[in-house]
């Protein structure tokens, strides 16, 4: 059966993703099983939206009963949940705001970037990112991502964007001129490289905000919805933005993004600025509204810090045997393993030892575990990763 569904994709499917050959048929918390019956330990559910785990049963319901009554309203109408998820996303940031929904984190980003440009006119349009940071694929957002490797080919990008060393202060400052209206950082460096802020940093791009009267975008896509062990990765700094962006685990699972920003940033987007035709529809909104009832219910939050830190003695403890190990870092359920060596080809064999798990840059061995993942679960895929970097020929 797995051949048959891979033929087809070479037939009917354009080819732009590396796909491992595997055909998954189900999943549940954080086992997923393929078309043969052979079941995996997935440590990076679903590329960071499985923060829950695979079907989570709030969400499962919730989208179950809703599929039933409407698929789908346009945003010419009104519809409880969306407003019941603006709200409940509101009240978690601490700082209130306000909400706009779409379909994913590039289209948030896009979102985010019409908000600092409306916020900049006239005259002012430049937006600061930084280096290996990754922001989606299209042309906006593409022009945000500080990583030339995604912009060969596709040049000329828009214009405006600047990038400077992730966490350098210094070099912030420089590049901002009387052009520009924004800073875009993700407060945690996800596709970079599991990158954590150093001391301060946080809070100096919200003092040169504030100094030069700039927008200031957290890209959370990755960090957000309690990932860190908070609800936004923000908040373990203190620092509010003016707006945040998030997508992949807000529905659960289910496609879903948006932005909260503060009404004086948000007021710039009136009808007829940006829209999204899908965009906080009524199935994402309920699973979204799942997904926050399960990890409040669950008391996930303080369980995404307790599963990190039992990642963190795990690696480091093995840190003294390996030294393919270069460097551990950790917050609450994004774990990163700075390698001596290319990952691909321990992703390659943690696959035949029926553990998922993701490389990126090359050489960071990139976890994104379910906060739901159990402690045996994850003694169980501690013992995979340790036998295959202990037996893994430098």
């Amino acid at each position: 059966m797995s051949q048959a569904i891979i033929d087809l994709f070479k037939a009917y499917v354009i080819p732009n993703y590396t796909r491992f050959p595997l055909v998954l048929d189900h999943g549940e918390g954080s086992r997923v099983w393929d078309t043969e019956g052979t079941r995996y330990l997935d440590f990076f559910p679903g590329w960071g939206c499985g923060l829950i785990g695979h079907c989570p049963p709030r969400v499962v319901e919730a989208v179950r009963e809703q599929v039933g009554k409407l698929i789908h309203v346009p945003n010419t109408w009104y519809i409880a949940a969306q407003g019941e998820l603006g709200q409940a996303l509101s009240e978690r940031t601490g700082w209130g705001g306000q909400c706009f929904f779409c379909n994913s984190g590039t289209e948030a980003n896009e979102a985010a970037i019409k908000i600092a440009r409306l916020n900049g006119k006239p005259g002012r349009y430049k937006i600061v990112t930084t280096f290996n940071s990754f922001h989606g694929r299209t042309f906006g957002a593409l022009s945000a991502t500080g990583q030339p490797k995604y912009h060969e080919g596709l040049e000329p990008l828009l214009a405006g964007f600047s990038y400077v060393p992730f966490g350098n202060l210094e070099a912030t400052a420089a590049a901002i001129d009387d052009e520009t209206c924004a800073l875009m950082v993700e407060p945690i460096q996800g596709e970079g490289g599991i990158n954590l802020p150093p001391a301060g940093y946080l809070e100096g791009l919200r003092a040169l905000a504030d100094k030069h009267k700039l927008i200031l975008i957290f890209d959370e896509v990755q960090t957000g919805m309690g990932r860190t062990g908070k609800w936004f990765a923000h908040q373990h700094f203190g620092v509010p933005p003016d707006v945040v962006t998030l997508a992949k685990a807000l529905g659960g699972g289910v496609a879903v993004g948006g932005l909260i920003a503060t009404p004086a940033a948000a007021e710039k987007l009136k009808p007829g600025t940006h829209a999204a035709t899908f965009g906080g529809n009524p199935i994402a909104c309920r699973a979204a509204l799942a997904t926050i009832e399960t990890i409040e219910a669950d008391g996930l939050l303080d369980r995404a810090v307790a599963i990190g830190e039992r990642f963190r003695q795990r690696f480091e403890a093995l840190r003294g045997r390996c030294p393919l190990i270069q460097d551990v870092r950790v917050k609450g359920c994004m774990i990163g393993v700075e390698l001596a060596v290319e990952g691909k080809p321990i992703v390659e064999e943690c696959l035949k030892r029926r553990l998922l798990i993701n490389v990126t840059h090359g050489t960071v061995m990139r976890l994104l575990p379910a906060m739901n993942l159990s402690d045996a679960e994850l003694d169980e895929g501690c013992d995979i990763l340790e036998s295959v970097l202990l037996a893994h020929k430098a």
